[in-house]
């Protein structure tokens, strides 16, 4: 059991990131608070955090997870987190100096692109342990990749598919999306909704 850790680590992996995700998700619908193109490029690199986990457990589907497909799985998380990392604390700094009231409504006393720092901070240390105990982690037994593996990659893909949606919707047809969008471009350039 304890030689198959890794696989399963990688499930929660995903799953943890895919929660923060439909966190985000609640924030933007729920809450009406359309994301910023810093916010995009954290849920990205958020997404390809997860995908790093996610490229271990598709391995494993093969019926061995080895070291070399282990560590090349988190070293993905590692490259996407630091690039999360730079983004998000990029925005933290822009919203610093007072009387700056920070992007969007705070979640539990913390705005989501500071929580997203934090996410990074902590996907970087579980993939650095991850790869500091791969020769215990790693089985060279094979691995079942049953119904629960399906379902955590079905929802990765849901939530990918989510993203690029969000992002068409939020830019239209149009070259960028706005530093402080107020709106959902898509509909507009449709004629769905009058422009004022």
């Amino acid at each position: 059991m304890f030689k198959s850790l890794g696989f399963w680590i990688a499930h929660f992996n995903v799953l943890a990131v895919s929660a923060v995700l439909l966190g985000a998700f609640g924030v933007q619908f729920g809450e009406q608070e359309i994301p910023c193109p810093l916010c995009m490029l954290q849920r990205m690199a958020m997404l390809l955090c997860a995908l790093g986990s996610a490229y271990v457990i598709l391995q494993a589907r093969t019926g061995e997870l080895s070291i070399p497909h282990f560590s090349a799985g988190y070293g993905m998380s590692i490259l996407a987190a630091v690039c999360g990392a730079a983004i998000s604390t990029r925005q933290v700094l822009l919203h610093i100096v007072p009387p700056d009231p920070g992007y969007g409504d705070p979640v539990f006393g913390l705005h989501l692109y500071t929580w997203a720092l934090v996410v990074f901070v902590v996907v970087l240390i579980d993939s650095g342990l991850n790869l500091m105990f791969a020769r215990e982690l790693v089985t060279n037994q094979p691995l079942k990749f049953g119904v629960v593996s399906k379902g955590v990659i079905g929802l990765l893909g849901v939530i990918i598919i989510g993203n690029l949606l969000s992002v068409f919707c939020q830019e239209g047809f149009h070259w960028i999306l706005p530093d402080d969008p107020a709106r959902y471009e898509l509909f507009y350039d449709l004629g769905i909704f009058k422009a004022n």
